[in-house]
């Protein structure tokens, strides 16, 4: 079997086991307490699919821009919406909220500010790092 062959396999690996590490999280892959494979194979697809659903949600609530591979890193618009975002905000939607939808989005788009502040900051710094070497 080639090298490069092997490198393709690993890198798939790596994909995959991230993927069911954010189903673990996100959806509660991991949570079930179940005796039978039915109910198992039910748990585990009821998972996959949420998984789904709210990635096609942060996929579809991405803005198309052109491609330009450093952007985020001098833009200061806030980061796009990701799947745990888009969960906590459904959450909290789905469950009458103590506080109004307004003020729920507000906090989101301040949240999402922040995180592309601490990402400019973090590129600038490996920029940084790697011009001194």
């Amino acid at each position: 079997m080639p090298l490069s062959e092997l490198v393709r396999v690993a890198g798939t690996r790596w994909c995959i086991e991230e993927c069911f590490q954010a189903a673990k999280g996100q959806v509660g892959l991991d949570h079930y307490q179940v005796r039978h494979w039915t109910a198992w194979y039910r748990h585990i697809t009821l998972a996959m699919l949420a998984l789904a659903f709210l990635t096609v949600l942060a996929a579809d609530a991405t803005p198309s821009r052109p491609a330009q591979p450093n952007r985020p890193a001098r833009s200061s618009d806030p980061i796009d919406l990701t799947v745990p975002e888009i969960r906590h905000l459904l959450g909290v939607l789905l469950n009458p909220p103590s506080t109004s939808p307004r003020r729920l989005l507000h906090w989101s788009n301040w949240r999402r500010c922040h995180q592309a502040t601490a990402r400019r900051s973090h590129y600038r710094r490996r920029l940084a790092d790697r011009s001194t070497r």
